[in-house]
């Protein structure tokens, strides 16, 4: 099955499953993947902190790095995954409009991130992060492989 992740959205799947997110600018793109279940999941996260808007946030978490991380790591447990075992690989947390975006959202959603990685003793196994490319995010579940695709230009996370 192929999955499609939106702006604000999350999915997760098992062997038999390509989840794949298109145009990550400054949003975060975070990828798990257990090769032992061969289970993992995508999300694709606006915004760092969800307390700018609680509503949105209980509406929809996805939106929220704060409120979306820990929902994709339940997710993926709920289907037999195992923390011991999971490769995280993140993708854009980028500035698409150049160094002179006043909010740097790109940035706030990468220290967000690192700061429940770290909190939670989680590691990232790889990163495709910054600058002001668009990228878009294939993940093929039957062997984890992350492929990024920005220019034109294909490559293996």
């Amino acid at each position: 099955m192929k999955y499609l992740v939106g702006v604000g959205d999350m999915k997760v799947g098992t062997r038999k499953d390509v989840i794949i997110t298109y145009a990550l600018g400054s949003c975060l793109g975070l990828m798990v993947y257990d090769p032992v279940a061969q289970v993992g999941g995508m999300l694709h996260a606006m915004l760092p902190l969800s307390k700018i808007n609680p509503e949105k946030g209980k509406t929809n978490p996805f939106m929220f790095v704060d409120l979306g991380v820990p929902r994709l790591f339940k997710e993926i447990y709920d289907l037999n995954g195992s923390k011991e075992r999971l490769v995280v690989k993140i993708a854009g947390c980028g500035q698409p409009l150049g160094n002179n975006e006043i909010f740097k959202i790109g940035d706030r959603n990468y220290t967000v991130l690192k700061k429940l990685l770290w909190k939670n003793g989680v590691m990232l196994a790889a990163e495709d992060v910054g600058g002001t490319i668009s990228r878009t995010v294939s993940m093929d579940l039957s062997a984890g492989r992350i492929i990024i695709s920005s220019n034109g230009k294909k490559r293996e996370l």
